[in-house]
């Protein structure tokens, strides 16, 4: 968990400005409707500004401004004033709040708007911002979550102040393309759209971030009638596509639309030859949804994982072995797809959090060094915390089981599951799974594939860093193909994943469990493709550069 006295200033405030070379891209796309009034909800210094007066074409606009922060706005509006943008507002005020008082009947509306908004997590907003976000969903009658981030109400507010016909152009953070949070957004802008267009990079955009960024260029519907043509994708690779016509790039894909625009967008980033071999596996009649042949559920909430999951040295040194109970929570604890006594033995040996402390003892029966234990947690305040005050006692943790299979919520090339041997106990950093009797170790063995494996990036999520992470709700929606016949060695399954290439491993279950089902060698090599172009992706490597 992340929290605010952790994070620096310029992070709290998303103030990470645009390079000067999006921003006149940006303009240039806009300046050719010939706009009379443009607005910037978060201008910063003045950045958009300063591309709008090189590129030309805004001298008689009028151009509106929004900036928090009055230091940064008095430094927009003398750069307008120097530019000569003498037909410019810059407001020291919230954007979100105007917004809302605009967004109405009657409210004033823009012919473009542009610029960068704030990423700021939900949780670091004060909390009359809060309300306000909350208020620009209810506004547009949109589904509100408390994971949405800054950027994604600001981009509601100023698609609702559009005018139709208009356009929105701005760098937004590339996690609009497959975020749970950001659904209510990809909604609204699919169905209020002509056209919408990604430019999606391969290299990162702002320094000192590891936030991937892509620019989005909207056009309005400028009627009812008018069709939602949906989204198209445009990969770029360094910064050659700025050379080309703004116009061309946004002219350049073709749009997707149905279950593409009606969910995640990573659709769109595969080609259509991959979409209809995905669409064409999905409906065989031995490949299931995650949901219909298992349960998910998260794993063991302590509250305090330091003080609950120790290594052997603290349960020696407590004398804590009745509370000590083996368990797994990292990928470094679990480097293959099993959890078994030896595997166990090797992360005790070195030194890892190995057990988990389960104290179901009145404090009267606790042995005295175990007492000393609670009361050194009790010292460092973690009764106070609230997951471990809101229970009695403290220290007694809920919802402790554990289930055959396991799976960590993380993963940095394709999500595995874990055949848990030992019934180890896993905390909320994994999941457990359920499913019918018997069927543990065919569902672990058949989940390796380059199927399940494409389906996880079309489904799952990624931050900076490009780590996957699937929640339970997007867990459910994989696509797991379990054949009647199918010949699996999970010790050697466990073996290659340990010792080889993903995409070797990905290959030859490929050969046994789509093989199985009767699938061609050349759809399992598409299926491994349509994998790796997105895990590139999420990486941030080229596919050239990912199989040298």
């Amino acid at each position: 968990m992340k929290f605010i006295e952790d994070q620096t200033a310029q992070k709290l405030r998303g103030g990470y400005y645009t390079p000067l070379d999006l921003a006149c891209f940006i303009s240039q796309w806009v300046a050719e409707l010939k706009p009379e009034k443009v607005l910037e909800p978060s201008c910063g210094d003045g950045a958009f500004f300063q591309a709008m007066a090189d590129v030309g074409g805004f001298e008689k606009a009028s151009l509106t401004g929004f900036e928090l922060d009055d230091v940064e706005a008095g430094k927009a509006a003398q750069r307008t004033k120097e530019l000569g943008l003498r037909r410019t507002n810059v407001r020291s005020e919230d954007f979100l709040q105007w917004a809302i008082d605009n967004m109405g009947k009657g409210g004033e509306r823009f012919d473009a708007v542009v610029g960068n908004p704030p990423f700021v997590r939900y949780q670091f907003l004060p909390p009359e911002f809060q309300v306000r976000a909350a208020t620009i969903f209810d506004e547009l009658g949109l589904k509100f979550t408390k994971h949405t981030n800054a950027w994604v109400p600001f981009i509601l507010a100023s698609m609702a102040l559009l005018r139709p016909g208009g356009r929105l152009a701005m760098v937004v953070p590339a996690e609009i393309i497959h975020v749970t949070h950001a659904q209510s957004l990809r909604s609204y802008l699919g169905k209020e759209c002509r056209r919408l267009v990604i430019i999606d990079p391969e290299d990162l955009w702002f320094d000192g971030t590891l936030q991937g960024a892509v620019i989005l260029m909207a056009e309005k519907r400028s009627g009812p009638r008018q069709k939602a043509e949906g989204v198209g994708m445009v990969p770029v690779r360094g910064r050659t596509f700025l050379r080309r016509s703004p116009a061309e790039l946004f002219a350049a894909p073709q749009p997707l639309n149905g279950k593409t625009v009606a969910g995640k967008w990573t659709r769109a980033l595969l080609d259509l030859e991959t979409r209809d071999l995905f669409d064409e596996l999905e409906a065989h009649s031995d490949v299931h949804r995650f949901n219909d042949i298992a349960r998910v559920a998260v794993g063991i909430v302590t509250g305090a994982n330091k003080f609950f999951l120790v290594p052997d040295e603290t349960v020696k040194s407590y004398g804590l072995s009745k509370y000590a109970h083996p368990m797994f929570g990292r990928s470094e604890h679990c480097p293959g797809v099993i959890y078994d006594e030896r595997q166990h033995i090797v992360n005790a040996k070195k030194g890892s959090p190995t057990n988990f402390l389960w104290f179901d003892d009145a404090p009267a029966k606790m042995a005295k060094r175990a007492r000393h234990y609670i009361e050194s947690g009790e010292a460092d305040s973690l009764h106070t915390r609230y997951k471990c005050r809101i229970r009695e006692p403290w220290y007694t943790v809920p919802s402790v089981y554990s289930t055959e299979v396991g799976m960590l919520k993380r993963c940095h090339d394709t999500p595995r599951l874990i055949l848990n041997k030992i019934g180890a106990y896993t905390t909320d950093t994994a999941y457990r799974i359920r499913t019918e009797e018997g069927q543990g170790e065919r569902l672990v063995g058949c989940f390796i594939n380059p199927l399940t494996a494409l389906s996880a990036e079309l489904e799952g999520r990624h931050y900076g860093g490009g780590v996957l992470e699937l929640i339970p709700s997007e867990i459910e929606r994989l696509i797991i193909p379990m054949p009647e016949k199918v010949d699996l060695d999970l010790a050697e399954l466990d073996d290659s994943i340990r010792n080889r290439p993903t995409h070797e491993t990905l290959e030859r279950q490929g050969k046994a469990v789509l093989g199985a089902l009767g699938i061609s060698k050349a759809k399992q090599a598409g299926a491994l493709e349509g994998w790796r172009k997105l895990r590139d992706r999420r990486h941030r490597t080229s596919t050239e550069a990912a199989t040298t």
